[in-house]
């Protein structure tokens, strides 16, 4: 049974493309962008080791490339749900769409591989 150690939330834009994909990779980016997991190297765990869930929000989930997604994030087991959220903006003058994607981005670990790595430590 795996523990949930790190979520972070993001959110990203596609302004004159309306490409779901695009802003989801975005939101994703924002999520990790400051994030660093020192607990790895500190223990010699790999990072194979971690199971990564990403959630996206879009006013169009079908739209969205979720392979594309997964092949964006640098480790652990990924998978990616879609779901409708996020917003469509209408520029009232052009009718453009801006589209606002959201994401959370959970990492998690076995516990009792992360006590017998800080053991062995």
């Amino acid at each position: 049974m795996s523990q949930r150690f790190i979520i972070e939330m993001g959110q990203g834009n596609d302004l004159h493309g309306r490409d779901y994909t695009k802003a989801a990779a975005r939101a994703i980016e924002d999520a990790i962008r400051h994030s660093s997991i020192p607990l790895f190297p500190a223990l010699g765990v790999a990072h194979t080791e971690m199971e990564v869930r990403v959630t996206v929000g879009a006013q169009v989930p079908e739209a969205v490339d979720t392979e594309a997604l997964k092949a964006g994030l640098p480790r652990g087991r990924v998978s990616v749900t879609v779901t409708h959220g996020g917003l469509d903006i209408t520029n009232p003058d052009s009718g453009e769409v801006t589209v606002v994607a959201t994401a959370a981005v959970e990492a998690f670990l076995d516990p009792a591989l992360v006590r017998e790595a800080a053991q062995k430590a």
